[in-house]
């Protein structure tokens, strides 16, 4: 057994790839014998989690209408464009509560939408504790963006943002910058990137630049997510058994730029539905939330529970993600897992986890020429359950639960020890 505890702090449970994320890797250190717990700030499940800062009907709508407030506030304030950008209006001071008194790490994770403002960050220094934070998307470096595209303004001190109504030197974007800044001045804090491409885009940025930064990945439950009977997965979702299945994904919105959904429409529309090839959508609150693929599509809507999820991999032919910019998207690694290669861009993180003509397809820049391509790769595979084993195989030695919590376990340690 270790003697080591760890308090996690997400700002939702179980709720976009943050969430799941953070759950997932808790659930991994508890099974190591980690004393490892989660605090979110709000829980959109039927039984919330222990560890909510949003327990009872008052407190929970208390800190929605502060979400819903802060995310209009911060609509009010930029242009109207489909990047991810948070302004930090409202947060909580945990400083004082005991179970961060009590811990020997402090572990962040998304902590956006009125959870973690730079000045509640800065009270932590109180503590007097070890702060390890995991960067699921780019915020923690940027002036409110979570998604950069081309932009390098993080590399300096932010400032002139294309996407605040009023750019200047000294912008909106300038002041999140700065107040991020003097609260992470004096944190012990030590950064972990999922993928090489986060690890590679901190070490650029001026707030980063000079802390220590591991890459230790996600993980995921792979008795869960793994291989199972494709004809059985597609009968018992009602899916057609002789199709060429594309599965694909949109959380939380096909609205953003990066999700790539108008390169995958024109994807398809080169690629053709010869050959009785379908697609079928996940993710999406409703099906008129998605784009008009103007392809034979079924639309799953949102499916939350895991065994579930694993069904749809298990019966796909292909899972194929048109972003252009991510970090190390959760439904990779669950396709992988249940042995259904993927095709998408070579982009972010997903080199870390696609090998290219092994396990899937790398499509080359932001073409949806190169992604057609690879669908048909995949289909013309001669030998698609070598194509399966190695997409099975490569989240087992890489992404299993055992091997990324002792990744963490290691770097924890090796904290406390550097402290003694």
């Amino acid at each position: 057994m270790i003697v080591l505890k760890v308090v996690h702090l997400n700002s939702y449970e179980n709720n976009g790839g943050a969430g799941r994320a953070a759950s997932r890797l808790v659930g991994a250190l508890q099974q190591e014998g980690l004393d490892a717990s989660l605090w979110v700030n709000y829980s959109f499940e039927a039984q919330p989690c222990q560890h909510n800062f949003s327990k009872g009907l008052v407190p929970k709508l208390f800190t929605a209408i502060q979400i819903i407030l802060e995310r209009i506030r911060t609509k009010m304030r930029i242009k109207s464009v489909k990047t991810p950008f948070s302004i930090p209006f409202f947060g909580k001071d945990i400083s004082r509560h005991l179970a961060f008194k009590e811990a020997d790490i402090i572990h962040l994770h998304w902590i956006n939408h009125a959870f973690l403002r730079p000045k509640d960050l800065a009270k932590l220094q109180k503590l007097n504790k070890p702060v390890v934070w995991t960067f699921h998307d780019s915020n923690a470096f940027t002036g409110g963006c979570h998604v950069r595209y081309a932009c390098t303004h993080f590399e300096q001190a932010c400032g002139n943002c294309p996407i605040v109504k009023q750019p200047g030197p000294h912008d909106l974007s300038h002041h999140i910058w700065k107040a991020k800044k003097q609260a992470y001045t004096g944190l012990e804090l030590q950064v972990i990137a999922p993928s090489q491409w986060m690890a590679q885009s901190a070490k650029q940025s001026s707030l980063f630049a000079k802390s220590p930064i591991h890459t230790i990945p996600n993980t995921l439950n792979t008795s869960v997510f793994a291989p199972s009977d494709k004809v059985l997965a597609r009968e018992k979702l009602g899916l057609p058994a002789n199709a060429f299945l594309i599965l694909s994904g949109f959380m939380p919105s096909a609205n953003d730029k990066h999700k790539g959904a108008d390169l995958l429409v024109e994807a398809l529309r080169i690629f053709g539905q010869s050959n009785k090839a379908e697609l079928v959508v996940f993710g999406n609150r409703a099906a008129g939330d998605l784009p008009d693929f103007k392809f034979k599509t079924t639309f799953l809507g949102t499916i939350t529970e895991e065994e579930k999820l694993a069904l749809c991999y298990a019966a796909a032919d292909v899972f194929v993600t048109p972003s252009i910019e991510d970090n190390l998207p959760n439904t990779v690694l669950e396709s992988l897992a249940c042995g259904t290669p993927v095709v998408a861009f070579t982009t972010g993180g997903i080199p870390d986890m696609v090998v290219h003509q092994q396990n899937g397809y790398l499509a080359k820049g932001a073409s949806p020429v190169e992604l057609a391509k690879g669908l048909a790769w995949v289909k013309n595979h001669a030998d698609k359950a070598a194509l399966s084993e190695a997409a099975r195989q490569t989240v087992l030695d890489n992404f299993s639960e055992s091997v990324v919590a002792q990744q963490h376990i290691k770097l924890y340690q090796s904290i406390l020890k550097s402290r003694a």
